[in-house]
């Protein structure tokens, strides 16, 4: 077994375990959820461009006579790429006492304003940062305003 190889290996169990976290995990952290929105998928051109280097790479190996571990290994990265890049939907959590977005908690005592563009993105002013928000569907966008009504 290579260098190569046992980076892969770690690579694969990293994404699995941020899979687990995302898709499973982050429910139980900082209290109920009390508001599941989806949102829209970004970088699909950045993940097809991973892929198609990736196949590049399983081809070399292939042609060099490589070990048939690292075609396997390099194969997985590849699900886990179409996983990320298609199938997981990203998600904004709303908590009790404040969000999950991008797998970063924020309070909303640090809301300092919120914006909706003509477009549908909504823009929440923090301390620190800005936040623009692209919401899978308009409706969500009620959702969201029907939720903080209702928080206050």
């Amino acid at each position: 077994m290579s260098v190569n190889d046992i980076i892969l290996m770690i690579s694969i169990i990293l994404m699995l375990a941020f899979a687990i976290y995302d898709e499973f995990l982050i429910h139980y952290f900082k209290g109920k959820t009390l508001l599941t929105i989806k949102l829209k998928r970004k970088h699909r051109i950045d993940v097809s461009i991973f892929i198609v280097l990736i196949l590049i790479i399983i081809y070399n190996n292939i042609t060099s006579n490589g070990e048939l571990l690292t075609t396997y290994l390099l194969s997985f990265i590849i699900l886990m790429g179409i996983y990320f890049g298609y199938i997981r939907s990203p998600k904004l959590f709303f908590k009790e006492t404040g969000f999950y977005y991008a797998n970063r908690f924020f309070n909303y005592e640090k809301i300092k304003a919120m914006n909706l563009s003509e477009d549908g993105i909504l823009m929440i002013d923090l301390e620190i940062n800005k936040i623009y928000i692209s919401v899978k569907e308009l409706d969500d966008l009620d959702n969201i305003y029907q939720f903080f009504l209702n928080k206050k």
